[in-house]
């Protein structure tokens, strides 16, 4: 069977990726993989970067003597999967990269050390509100409260510093020099209404990654492989090695 390696969002952990895990599982390994401080997955307290987890992918990837595999990333799990599909691209067969970008803007490190602030300075359910803004659209909200507090206890359940870390660690990450030499089949998925990684963002990683294709999810916000009707099934066909 082939092996599928899953790069999760910020403050949040592998249990994100649940509902494309159990399309996954029937056909490949499913490695859905914590970051450090996230989840299972142990943490020093030491600071990180964006390639620092991208290395720590790598060496996952390598214990398994199973490479290349399939990468999926989403949000900051996409930064992860960029780094290690650009510096690596002999571990990276498909990418899908989802709802995520290369490169912040210019405006990114002070803006993400206000985030970094906010997760520490505030109780994780005072925080909650905000994301769930982010992630769902009301409608999506309304109709599936069930997947908006699945969601919501992985967030609330992940360590605050960790959390903080790792938004320092976007703020200070930039791999639009990496995409082309991204060599996987890679989809990059965003959703239409998306606003912390706009459907720019995708285009531009679409534009920069050789051979890449976009596919954008309307109504569906940063979420959007959970949100959008048949997201989950394009991301998982895409991942099985589906036509291109």
């Amino acid at each position: 069977m082939s092996t599928v390696v899953l790069l999760h969002s910020l403050a949040m952990s592998g249990g994100l990726w649940a509902p494309l895990t159990e399309r996954l599982a029937p056909h490949a390994n499913v490695v859905a993989l914590d970051a450090r401080g996230h989840g299972k997955s142990t943490w020093d307290g030491s600071p990180f970067t964006v390639e620092d987890l991208a290395a720590d992918t790598a060496a996952l990837i390598e214990s398994l003597d199973d490479g290349p595999v399939a990468v999926a990333g989403m949000s900051m799990g996409g930064c992860v999967a960029i780094a290690l599909a650009g510096s690596r691209p002999e571990l990276v067969e498909r990418l899908l990269l989802a709802d995520t970008t290369a490169d912040y803007g210019p405006d990114k490190e002070t803006a993400w050390a206000q985030r970094a602030d906010n997760a520490t300075g505030k109780p994780r359910e005072r925080q909650l509100s905000f994301q769930v803004d982010r992630w769902f659209s009301p409608e999506f909200a309304r109709r599936d409260p069930a997947e908006v507090a699945r969601v919501s206890e992985l967030f609330l359940a992940t360590d605050s510093r960790a959390h903080a870390q790792a938004c320092r660690a976007l703020g200070a990450f930039d791999g639009s020099a990496l995409l082309g030499g991204i060599t996987a089949d890679t989809l990059v998925v965003v959703g239409e209404h998306d606003y912390a990684t706009p459907p720019d963002m995708a285009r531009a990683l679409a534009r920069g990654i050789p051979g890449a294709r976009l596919e954008v999810f309307a109504a569906a916000r940063h979420f959007s492989l959970f949100e959008a009707p048949g997201a989950l099934d394009l991301a998982a066909a895409h991942l099985l090695g589906g036509p291109r």
